[in-house]
């Protein structure tokens, strides 16, 4: 996501290296780079050319203080107009009502009822919400088994109705439904088309306009770049939508959707999909995604999914195995297991400032502790709880289990070994006393 514009605004941005202050000549021709990487990305020509007339009024207008190089005073100005480009500020769900409603909109292939099973899935996790997912593509066959496969999945009830072809009463039904069984967000999966048509809009506007939802999302597929803004533009002008839903941004996508489509429709993006499990969906943030195309990472994000994961009663249960020393092959594989939880690797180092850039060019498989667990999981019980009974012939008869090779195990033991030894000597009450005492700076 955005490593093409990342690098190519990198580029633009050395043009003013070595320069003692900020003149016309300058910063005309590093904006003349900032453009072409805008469009390269997919970006609206116009939105471009606003852009950059503004971040040269703005860099022209300011003094260089002392302390400040020209280059540095441009990345801020252009990290500060990227996130207003992107809406400036994150906006909320509107969730008021009870039973809240929201609307599902978009083409075919966008990501719409994958999507709605995430929304659903997010509310009841970290919202400790009572979500209803109703299937209104009536059309579509497999759409009605998808949305019950991933409701059942996820563990939220689908509301269908298999012998109708009414989406509109389907819908009013389904908030009867939630109102009699205390559902307090329904979420209404609608059918999508191939192409814009004048039925599907006549039929999702019907939906809207029976259902009366405190929010109407337009899903967009992030891939199809400026085709994204213009299918977003006409939705918005015949059902005045509430936000934007960009998925598929961990695809090989340039981002000028994401950079476009807020100034074209007026409309705050508010989630994007990052991956196809059903924890990939992030709050749109428009300053850390600014920070992330610029190549600063994003430690927020990173610590925020990481404190979803925190346990509170297993950290203090696994930090008295480590004072015992106790630490076993069991523990091991749930710190796996939290780490897996928190998305795609390669998407969390890129959240680490400088990170993102040296992994440019490395695939980090998804599946990169596939191996480790293969080895863990051809323990017995009694191996993964003692470590200490793994001989040469226990890890032998684990690398013919793991379909690995001893080394491979012999290199998991040591690193194990490793882990456990510092793990017992941070949490050393001797260690700590004695970091206490050490002078600071």
């Amino acid at each position: 996501m955005f490593d093409n514009l990342s690098e190519r605004l990198e580029r633009s941005f050395k043009i003013l290296k070595g320069e003692g202050k900020i003149t016309e000549i300058n910063v005309a021709e590093t904006l003349k780079d900032v453009r072409r990487a805008l469009l390269d990305a997919d970006v609206n020509y116009k939105v471009a050319k606003q852009f950059t007339d503004t971040v040269k009024q703005k860099a022209l207008g300011q003094n260089v203080l002392t302390a400040v190089k020209p280059q540095q005073m441009m990345v801020k100005i252009v990290h500060d107009e990227l996130a207003m480009l992107m809406g400036g500020e994150t906006v909320e769900l509107n969730l008021q009502s009870r039973p809240a409603v929201i609307l599902m909109a978009g083409l075919n292939g966008a990501g719409k009822t994958t999507f709605a099973g995430k929304l659903a899935n997010m509310l009841k996790t970290k919202r400790q919400r009572k979500p209803l997912l109703v299937a209104c593509d009536v059309y579509r066959p497999a759409a009605i088994e998808q949305l019950r496969v991933l409701g059942e999945q996820i563990g939220v009830p689908v509301y269908m109705e298999i012998a109708s072809q009414d989406p509109v009463q389907i819908a009013l039904n389904a908030i009867h439904e939630a109102k009699a069984k205390s559902y307090d967000t329904v979420i209404v999966d609608t059918a999508g088309r191939l192409a814009i048509d004048e039925k599907l809009m006549q039929e999702i506007a019907a939906i809207k306009q029976a259902v009366n939802p405190d929010e109407t999302l337009f899903v967009v597929d992030s891939m199809t770049g400026q085709d994204a803004v213009n299918t977003a533009k006409e939705f918005n002008d015949r059902l005045d939508y509430t936000g934007v839903v960009l998925t598929k941004l961990d695809g090989d996508t340039r981002g000028g959707a994401a950079l476009s489509i807020r100034t074209v429709v007026d409309k705050p993006i508010k989630f994007v999909g990052t991956g196809e499990k059903m924890e990939a969906i992030d709050p749109f943030h428009p300053a850390r995604m600014a920070d992330r195309i610029l190549g600063m990472g994003d430690i927020v994000s990173l610590v925020e999914r990481a404190q979803e994961q925190y346990d509170e009663e297993e950290a203090r249960r696994l930090e008295k195995k480590i004072r015992k020393n106790q630490f076993d092959f069991n523990d091991f594989y749930s710190q796996i297991q939290q780490i897996k939880k928190m998305g795609n690797i390669k998407d969390l180092a890129s959240m680490i400032p400088g990170v993102g850039k040296a992994l440019k060019d490395i695939d980090i498989d998804d599946d990169a502790f596939k191996g480790i667990e293969a080895i863990i999981l051809s323990m017995t019980p009694k191996e993964r709880s003692h470590p200490d009974l793994l001989n040469t012939s226990r890890r032998r008869r684990i690398a013919s289990g793991s379909g690995t090779d001893i080394q491979a195990v012999n290199r998991l033991i040591k690193q194990f070994d490793q882990t456990r030894k510092m793990t017992k000597m941070v949490t050393d009450p001797k260690m700590a006393a004695m970091m206490a005492k050490m002078p600071r700076r």
